[in-house]
């Protein structure tokens, strides 16, 4: 499957549950997780999409580590098993 097409998948999951997926840019700091999902309650976790079978590139492991040692949940969603995985573990 399609990185494109998991990342359709997950905001119409988390749009079905009253949420938004904002597409995630940050200026002048590479490697940021692509998406800021956002849950009815006040829930907000970063996800990065990939590919089935691709891995994180070196700065993108950095930038995770980094966001979670802020407290931050981050997700790699690399599969529809990967959005049920989150949504189950953050929706309130």
């Amino acid at each position: 499957m399609r990185e494109s097409r998991l990342e359709k998948i997950l905001k119409h999951r988390v749009e079905a549950q009253g949420g938004k997926t904002l597409k995630f840019v940050s200026p002048g700091t590479a490697g940021v997780p692509d998406r800021l999902v956002i849950l009815p309650a006040g829930r907000i976790v970063f996800a990065e999409v990939k590919a089935p079978g691709m891995k994180l590139r070196a700065l993108q492991v950095k930038r995770k580590q980094q966001l979670e040692q802020l407290g931050c949940q981050v997700y790699v969603v690399d599969s529809i098993e990967s959005i049920d995985r989150l949504l189950k573990e953050v929706s309130p």
